[in-house]
């Protein structure tokens, strides 16, 4: 009988009546594996997100102890904390060093670039500042996030949600603030999903009919050299201006120069494919185990989710009142819609702007006018990354 006690003590069943809470946080992840399976939000990484939220909130499966990272920012720090007296490390503590060191989201940027056509960037040059102007979500939401009591470090972490890029909100939160790092991966991820949603309305309240039926001419042919150039030229100059952006920028930039230079076919390949499809699953189930009770359910949370819906709309915003302004200036005048797509989501913010035109004007084909500011948004979520880490890292 005492033997039964211990096996019964040990159970997960028992440890439910010690931690009611985890049924909450495994309801929340039933929920979320709901929403990626047949709702298809962002299923890629919502899906292993939630499983990872479903394996750590198992009272007694032990497979992630937060302490072990708490406050920890370097490799070596982590290491040692692996060794701490009476703690045996689990299994997602072991593939969260790729979070917490920063390698899973690199990786998947290599991937993202390598996937990437950057020519419609490249034969229009002004739609980076397009991308440049959907970026304003990310600041506004910044300054909103220290007003509603939140630490720079932790505002900085919030506010990145408005670039819509999930892989950079995932490493600036490993670094600004770790122990947010589960509903800001969960708001960053569910409102990219939302986009089809979000975005049209905002899109028709802020132009006019006659914006929306704009024809735009059709882009020129980019060489192949130019498409070659472009990630070398990016690297040193992003680099050079905001050295705390080259980890992502570069690995953004190397995938695309796998992708361009026509030698490394294998590579190209394997960066979009296996690779990226491995870190994937990875980066998913670890990032998923630190959405536990203790750091989910709180009022924090309510807000993370609030401003990263703000921050999202803005940037919105911010993409399509840009283009308004440039066209004061242009011969040649620019549909607002493509503004929209500034914000980071690939490629879906840009078949946003398609689908909104085409209801306008049928004949209006704007898919490859929005893929220069789309991509150049992924550009800048990253430089501004960049410049929050220099700033609060």
């Amino acid at each position: 009988m005492e033997a039964l006690r211990e096996l019964f003590g040990r159970m997960g069943f028992a440890g439910i009546v010690e931690e009611p809470l985890c049924l909450v946080m495994i309801a929340i992840a039933c929920l979320l594996i709901y929403l990626a399976i047949v709702k298809k939000f962002e299923p890629l990484l919502l899906l292993p997100i939630a499983f990872g939220m479903l394996l750590t909130n198992i009272p007694g499966s032990a497979m992630y102890h937060p302490e072990l990272f708490a406050g920890a920012h370097e490799g070596a720090s982590v290491l040692r904390e692996f060794v701490k007296e009476g703690v045996t490390p689990g299994l997602i503590d072991y593939l969260y060093l790729g979070v917490k060191l920063g390698i899973y989201p690199c990786i998947i940027f290599m991937g993202v670039g390598a996937m990437t056509d950057f020519g419609p960037l490249i034969a229009n040059p002004k739609s980076m500042l397009l991308g440049a102007a959907a970026q304003l979500g990310i600041f506004v939401a910044f300054i909103a996030a220290v007003l509603m009591g939140f630490e720079p470090n932790e505002a900085a972490s919030i506010g990145i949600i408005g670039g819509a890029d999930g892989p950079t909100a995932i490493f600036l939160a490993t670094k600004l603030a770790p122990g947010q790092l589960g509903p800001i991966a969960v708001a960053a991820y569910s409102y990219m999903a939302l986009v089809p949603m979000i975005q049209p309305p905002i899109m028709r309240a802020l132009t006019t009919k006659k914006e929306r039926m704009i024809v735009m001419k059709p882009l020129r042919s980019v060489k192949k050299v130019e498409k070659i150039v472009f990630p070398i030229v990016v690297t040193l100059f992003v680099a050079l201006l905001v050295p705390s952006a080259a980890p992502l920028v570069g690995s953004l930039m190397l995938g695309n120069l796998f992708r361009e230079s026509g030698v490394v076919d294998r590579l190209s390949k394997t960066v979009q494919n296996e690779l990226i499809n491995i870190v994937t699953i990875l980066l998913g189930i670890s990032v998923g185990a630190t959405a536990t009770a203790e750091t989910f359910l709180t009022p924090d949370t309510l807000k993370i989710f609030v401003m990263g819906v703000i921050a999202f709309g803005l940037g919105t915003a911010g993409g399509v009142l840009f283009a308004k302004f440039m066209n004061l200036f242009l011969k040649n005048k620019i549909n607002p819609l493509i503004g929209s797509a500034g914000v980071s989501a690939v490629p879906m913010a840009a078949r946003v702007s398609q689908t909104v035109g085409q209801k306008e004007n049928p004949g209006n084909f704007l898919l490859m006018h929005a893929m220069g500011p789309n991509v150049a948004g992924v550009i800048g979520s990253a430089i501004a990354a960049g410049v929050l880490l220099a700033m609060f890292g």
